[in-house]
């Protein structure tokens, strides 16, 4: 059996620009990035963090064509993180929710996230540093 180099991801591609998007073969599932890139600056912005997983219809590729209609000129590129075929649903969902948690104060990547916060995280949230050490 092969040997992968991470656990979750199968694929990635990054800072792809989003007239390329129809490149990606249908049915891909993971997360993916959208990017507002600041050519004054020579750097990318987060703008938009979503999922796509075996309910997303055409995957990665159908999702970031609809974002290409619906909010054209927010953003120029993207990265697509691919997961591997025995990751969850579930899974994905919780990686999204977990990186838009981070995002969620970020006033730049705030522009097209309405989702504030990941609510199952609220259930695991535990500032009690002391009682991290327990197993």
């Amino acid at each position: 059996m092969e040997q992968s180099a991470l656990r979750l991801v199968k694929r990635a591609i990054e800072y792809l620009p989003a007239e390329e998007v129809l490149r990606f073969p249908r049915g891909i599932r993971g997360i993916y990035v959208l990017y507002k890139y600041r050519p004054r600056l020579s750097r990318y912005d987060v703008v938009y963090i979503g999922m796509t997983n075996a309910g997303s219809g055409g995957g990665v590729r159908q999702r970031l064509r609809v974002h290409r209609k619906i909010k054209s000129g927010l953003w120029t590129h993207c990265s697509v993180f691919e997961v591997w075929d025995n990751i969850r649903d579930d899974e994905i969902v919780e990686l999204e929710g977990l990186f838009r948690h981070i995002y969620r104060t970020d006033s730049r990547a705030n522009a097209l996230n309405v989702q504030r916060r990941f609510r199952p995280l609220e259930r695991v949230k535990d500032s009690e540093v002391e009682s991290w050490a327990e197993r």
